[in-house]
């Protein structure tokens, strides 16, 4: 069955809205506030918001990246920032009151969903609620999804993986100049002046406007061999998206590599990411239920202690090694800044309060619509439930 659902054809087709248990009130050093935003990424949003309130990255905490192509609502705090709000183009920032923390992931309790999928057929509708039936009640794998990706190259490349392997310059190099899919005109430019005259940094800092990228090549202009610190100089969030790219990637594998051990072929279809296909499950048994479950993969890191007959350490090792890593790599040297993220994840993803209803599509006429309210845990991706609708389309069974 070939199908021609659409999704995120307008901003509302795909609503997120944190879910905390934070309070505001009037005391406490943190200022605390509600980021609305349609069309933006949030480390785009929130650059916005530093530049025009004059903060420093450091001054600012918010608890995870909400999707581009989406109207979203999240949090952050701000040391000491303004009691006031700000509108800039399509984002809004609401000041709530004061707290005395910062705000980060740990204060997440659920991202709830609101999601459109159109252009579908009654034989499509009725696919797509035998596969939400079996999400309920098998769940999904909880893989990363492509939205973690977005700070990979077209080629799959990963500034992290540089950084591991102690190669500085080409890390730094990916960073600043590799091609995005979303790039503005005015970045696409920058990039091309930092390909064409990479290692002249005195025609760079001449040629570039000034910015990021120009305060990096001034560095290297004094400090002409020390990538390194040029990258401990990357913008934080970079920083942080880079190692998390690579990191989350290497846990998909394993995750994939588990599935393929304890699922049959039959109880396994493709999803497509944007890094390659992955495993999905579907039938699932009760005993193979019940396992998946109770499964959650180690994050690899340096810093990850396993005992040496858990399985999971194999898995670990094995995907590690066609990197050509081995675990004690999976570290940054001499950044003291940069760490990979200790802990474990879930394999699996079960949605909390799935509703669905069929609605006439009014931009595709004579097709419907099916919209989807959900909630998932912090970290978990509702593009990966379209997925497997996706998946099941494909099946026609």
């Amino acid at each position: 069955m070939l199908s021609a659902m659409k999704l995120k054809q307008e901003p509302d087709d795909f609503q997120v809205e944190e879910l905390t248990n934070v309070v505001a009130c009037d005391r406490g050093p943190f200022a605390f506030y509600r980021l609305q935003k349609r069309g933006w990424s949030t480390s785009d949003a929130l650059a916005a918001v530093r530049r025009r309130w004059k903060i420093e990255p450091r001054r600012l905490s918010y608890g995870g990246l909400k999707d581009k192509h989406a109207a979203t609502v999240q949090y952050l705090t701000i040391f000491h920032g303004p009691k006031r709000n700000l509108r800039h183009h399509d984002v809004e920032v609401t000041y709530l009151g004061q707290i005395d923390h910062p705000y980060t992931s740990t204060d997440i309790r659920a991202n709830r969903f609101h999601v459109r999928l159109r252009a579908l057929t009654p034989a499509e509708i009725e696919a797509a609620g035998r596969a939400l039936d079996e999400v309920q009640a098998d769940g999904i794998p909880n893989y990363f999804d492509d939205q973690r990706f977005g700070s990979v190259t077209t080629g799959g490349d990963f500034v992290a993986r540089f950084m591991v392997l102690e190669r500085f310059e080409d890390a730094l190099r990916l960073a600043l100049t590799a091609p995005y899919e979303f790039d503005r005109a005015d970045e696409k430019r920058e990039k091309a002046t930092l390909r064409q005259h990479w290692g002249n940094w005195a025609t760079l800092k001449e040629t570039l406007p000034r910015g990021h990228a120009r305060s990096l090549v001034d560095y290297l202009l004094h400090h002409p061999d020390d990538f390194r610190g040029a990258l401990a100089r990357l913008r934080p969030e970079l920083r942080g998206l880079y190692l998390s790219a690579y990191q989350s990637h290497l846990w998909n594998r394993m995750l994939a590599r588990w599935l393929r051990e304890h699922c049959r072929t039959d109880q396994l279809a493709s999803v497509k990411l944007r890094l390659g296909e992955l495993p999905i499950h579907h039938d699932l048994d009760k005993a193979q239920r019940e396992e998946l479950a109770e499964l959650s993969l180690p994050l690899p890191s340096a810093r990850t202690r396993l005992a040496a007959d858990d399985p999971r350490t194999e898995s670990m090792i094995a995907v590690l090694a066609e990197e050509g890593l081995e675990v004690q790599q999976m570290k940054i040297r001499g950044i003291r800044e940069l760490f990979f993220s200790k802990g474990e994840r879930a394999a699996l993803c079960i949605p909390a309060n799935l509703g669905s209803r069929v609605e006439p599509d009014v931009r595709h006429l004579g097709k419907q619509a099916l919209v989807l309210d959900f909630e998932l845990p912090r970290g978990s991706y509702a593009t990966l439930i379209v997925k497997r609708i996706t998946c099941e389309l494909k099946l026609g069974r």
